[in-house]
């Protein structure tokens, strides 16, 4: 293909978000945009390049044999519905925004459904592109810090954003804070401890966010805040440490991996209104040698950086790649219904005081 045409299906906020993405990459373009809301329709033909053929229904879109691939960002909880429309599609190539799905039972049904496409599947699970991650993924896989042992990740952000409908106030629709937001941390953890997690425990709440709304006589019921650890099967420890009421924060997100030779740490800008350090920084510690080495983590693949630091671009790079060269995805179904089940075990942890084991959903 000379060109790989994009249909966006739903144009909200991380709809635009991969519409700006795909505008600056050469052999790529959005040439079709669906959602039920005309105001996002409209949001998302006015950010794309070109001309975009506009669509009420996604089926419609599916149908119009207009595109390539397909970006899903489609409220969480209509994505096993939606994505298993575009995978009767023979041929096509879906990227599906995180999470996979809200439960394991609409994950086991995308992957069934996955199951022998003749197109690439991706899941959109970005952090592991980020530049600060990325080049901590490589230094461990070169064993610059030896065997790892322990890996930390902290998040301490602003509150969730407002979406059309207020949709992402409550946990039936977005699956919770543990699969919404935290299947990208989850993801991480996977990706670099090499392993399967074993079991979780955990500690959370609603602590500030949202309490003071209100939306058809119910109050958000979203985590803001929690504390979780994983075992692994090759005996590597995880910790996540989320706080979404700390705008007021240096790094948006810190990553901490220790091995016996030694330490690696990445870390990702807060917000731009911060007026903090904007550069991405990895920082490698020798455990023998008493030296500590700091450096700016830059992709010089990454011609827009937007919401995600250069993540998303990066991750079309790699799917047009695939798609040309017909490689299998680098982001599995398996690698998002895992991440969400992380997030699923993390949430009944902290909701019934317990350990959980990752048998139970798995």
């Amino acid at each position: 293909m000379e060109t790989i045409r994009y249909g966006i299906i739903g144009a909200g906020m991380m709809g635009v978000e991969h519409i700006k993405n795909i505008n600056h990459i050469d052999g790529a373009e959005v040439v079709a945009v669906s959602d039920p809301s005309e105001s996002s329709r409209e949001w998302g033909a006015q950010e794309a390049s070109g001309d975009v053929a506009l669509f009420e229904d996604h089926r419609e879109l599916l149908a119009s044999e207009l595109v390539d691939a397909v970006l899903i960002a489609s409220p969480n909880m209509t994505h096993a519905d939606v994505v298993g429309d575009a995978l009767s599609v023979g041929g096509l190539h879906v990227m599906l925004e995180k999470p996979m799905a809200t439960t394991m039972a609409e994950c086991r049904r995308i992957t069934e459904a996955a199951d022998g496409h003749d197109g690439v599947v991706w899941i959109g699970l970005e952090y592991r592109y980020m530049p600060a991650a990325a080049q901590l993924i490589a230094e461990i896989e070169k064993g610059t810090i030896g065997t790892l042992y322990q890996l930390a990740i902290r998040e301490h952000r602003y509150p969730f954003l407002p979406k059309i409908g207020n949709w992402n106030r409550f946990r039936r629709n977005t699956g919770g804070t543990m699969v919404e937001k935290c299947c990208h941390f989850f993801d991480l953890m996977n990706l670099i401890v090499g392993s399967r997690p074993t079991r979780v425990m955990a500690s959370g709440g609603q602590d500030v966010n949202h309490l003071d709304e209100e939306y058809d006589g119910e109050v958000p019921d979203i985590l803001d805040a929690a504390l979780v650890i994983f075992e692994y099967e090759n005996g590597v420890r995880t910790m996540l440490d989320l706080c979404m009421y700390a705008e007021a924060t240096k790094h948006q997100e810190e990553i901490v991996a220790v091995g016996d030779l030694g330490k690696i740490e990445a870390f990702t800008p807060g917000a731009a209104s911060n007026g903090v350090d904007p550069r991405h920084l990895i920082r490698i510690g020798n455990r023998e040698a008493s030296t500590v080495e700091e450096r700016e983590a830059l992709d010089e693949r990454i011609r827009f950086e937007g919401g995600h630091h250069g993540a998303s671009y990066i991750e079309h790079l790699e799917f047009i790649e695939a798609i040309r060269s017909g490689s299998p995805a680098a982001v599995t179904v398996q690698d998002g219904l895992l991440s969400v089940a992380m997030g699923i075990a993390a949430q009944t942890a902290i909701a019934e005081r317990r350990i959980v084991e990752m048998s139970e959903l798995l």
